[in-house]
């Protein structure tokens, strides 16, 4: 029966799932005609809201990108490959293949969301060259899955905000909040930890419940993943010799990793994007060796970002409509936000918080969007009504990465290091989202 039910999922979005660009072209129109309907403004404000939201993450959208070469191009370091295939070496079956993928998916991103989908996805890919019949869609997709806990961990921009406290968080919540929040209260409280190991437990298994037959496996000839061997270059001239030179890998190394571990030595374990790229990037400079091996494998790396770079503009303009207001009015997202607000008691909020943030993530999927989109309305509200503000907070994060599963955006570097497009993983991705929906409301509810 569950086998059925994954199959009619997956054929359901092979067959109607468009390409994640036209996903975005069509959410862009959506969007659009809500936003003139509910909060009766022209179409001429949409447009402009449209424009004004464009390229409001482009800043972001470089670290996307990075986060994907880099990751790659550190991957593809001989030493660094050789532990990859190492580990990609444990699993002997397609069950503990996806088993593998899925736990180390998890706790990866709970560590940090960026480092998680990088490793996720390489894993993934280093295991379906060494495991016969094994379904490449699904080991993906499992890789992906543990991109379901990333609020509820180390790298959570909520909890993250809540715990900074300061002036700029007593304005987002309309002072609902005017004292920072420890993480004791958000990402180590009880309710937080039970999520997640409820998922750290259960969501592998899941994942492999849904292999499909072996004649319905859909695994990937391992010769399509091999990379290019690195060919020697012969050195003819002075630009060469710098080129392969091992002496300015040494000192550019010296460098980096100089401040990383300062970094670290004045913030602990506190990782962000660009820290993240930072040690991605001189990993790989230091491990390839020479300037020129690591040029080359940037080079390669960058074929898989075009995703990324075509589309966040798309997002970034419909996160533009879905808060635009004009004044004295109400934007799309305080709208459905204040609709969950009105039919909510004590009981009820934390998950109608987690049910209307998945809502808005799907139109608005950015942690801080979301964050400056829904805090105004459901911090003040949530205080009215007498729920705790982490509790609150920690309802509008999982609702922001619970509809990942379903919202390509953030499965695109993975995507783009697998050589898959987002069809290909989305079934079994509705699958998850229905299985943490269930796990997540519950724990709103009870706990």
């Amino acid at each position: 029966m569950f086998k059925k039910f994954t199959n009619g999922c997956v054929s359901i979005v092979q067959n109607y799932l468009p390409d994640p660009f036209l996903f975005a072209v069509i959410l862009t129109f959506i969007v659009f005609i809500l936003s003139i309907f509910v909060t009766g403004q022209g179409p001429l404000d949409m447009v402009i809201h449209w424009y004004s939201g464009f390229w409001n993450l482009l800043g972001f959208s470089m670290q996307m990108v990075l986060i994907l070469v880099t990751g790659f191009a550190m991957a593809k370091a001989p030493i660094f490959k050789k532990g990859l295939e190492s580990l990609a070496s444990i699993p002997k079956g397609p069950g503990t293949a996806i088993l593998t993928v899925s736990f180390i998916g998890i706790i990866a991103c709970w560590i940090n969301w960026g480092f998680g989908l990088v490793i996720g996805a390489l894993l993934a890919k280093e295991i379906a060259k060494k495991v016969k019949n094994v379904d490449y869609r699904l080991l993906i997709a499992s890789a992906y899955s543990g991109f379901l806990v990333w609020h509820g961990g180390l790298s959570g921009s909520i909890p993250l905000k809540l715990a900074s406290g300061g002036e700029d968080l007593a304005k987002v919540t309309e002072q609902a909040v005017t004292e920072a929040i420890s993480t004791s209260s958000t990402i180590f409280s009880p309710l937080n930890l039970i999520i997640v190991a409820i998922l750290l437990l259960t969501m592998p298994f899941i994942n492999k419940a849904m292999h499909p037959k072996k004649e319905k496996t859909i695994s990937i000839d391992p010769s399509l993943l091999k990379e290019e061997e690195a060919v020697a270059t012969e050195i003819k001239t002075k630009a060469d010799k710098l080129e392969n030179s091992s002496i300015i890998t040494w000192l550019l190394s010296i460098l980096g990793f100089s401040y990383i571990i300062y970094y670290f030595i004045q913030n602990g374990f506190s990782l962000n994007l660009n820290i993240v790229n930072f040690l991605f990037m001189f990993t790989g400079i230091l491990l390839h060796g020479t300037p020129k091996r690591y040029i080359n494998a940037v080079k390669e790396g960058v074929k898989g970002s075009s995703g990324i770079i075509l589309q966040f503009p798309f997002y970034a303009g419909i996160m533009g409509m879905m808060t635009g207001s004009v004044v004295g009015g109400t934007s799309l997202a305080g709208s459905i936000s204040s609709w969950f607000v009105s039919i909510s008691n004590e009981t009820t909020f934390p998950l109608f918080s987690f049910l209307s943030a998945g809502i808005v993530n799907f139109f608005v999927p950015s942690g801080g969007g979301q964050w400056a989109v829904q805090a105004p309305i459901m911090m003040p509200a949530g205080a009215d009504i007498g729920v705790p503000a982490a509790r609150t907070a920690m309802a509008i994060a999982w609702g922001d990465a619970w509809t990942n599963m379903i919202q390509p955006f953030w499965a695109l570097p993975a995507l783009g290091i697998a050589g898959l497009g987002a069809r290909d993983i989305m079934g079994y991705c509705v699958v998850n989202l229905l299985y943490s929906g269930v796990v997540i409301g519950i724990m709103m509810l009870f706990v």
